[in-house]
């Protein structure tokens, strides 16, 4: 949020905050889109466990309130399942664990994560232009 107390350049701290923030998620994202076939090391155990990245405030240079990734915390849905008695992951009952990971979801997360960005590299340009601007109206 802004306040009379940012400088000019915080709009771009609180930007590239973002940039950093989006692009943490984008890793996210793509681990768990290499590990969305995985399965088990072990008969019966537990497959890759799809990460969610978790985000939280922080200060910025100039004043304003950016944000950052925290953290990665693993989302406790149920693991997915099928017969397939002749893998060497699968449980006594011939049935695999495999993660709960949906390429989709992640798909869809990846495109948000990207617009995010690329809304964040406009705020930059935008406010650099604006200075821009201004300095040549300055100009004698």
């Amino acid at each position: 949020m802004a306040d009379e107390s940012m400088t000019p350049n915080a709009t771009q701290s609180i930007a590239v905050s973002a940039l950093r923030a989006q692009q943490a998620r984008m890793r996210i994202i793509a681990e768990n889109l290499a590990n969305a076939n995985s399965t088990s090391k072990t008969a019966g155990g537990d497959p890759y466990r799809r990460q969610a990245p978790v985000f939280q405030p922080v200060q910025v240079a100039g004043g304003g309130t950016g944000v950052k990734m925290a953290r990665a915390v693993p989302d406790k849905s149920a693991f997915n399942s099928t017969f397939d008695p002749s893998n060497p992951s699968a449980d006594p009952t011939g049935y695999v664990k495999t993660p709960n990971v949906d390429p989709l979801i992640e798909a869809m997360d990846m495109r948000d994560a990207q617009r995010a960005y690329e809304a964040n590299l406009n705020v930059i340009e935008t406010s650099r232009s604006m200075q821009t601007r201004t300095l040549d109206l300055l100009k004698p």
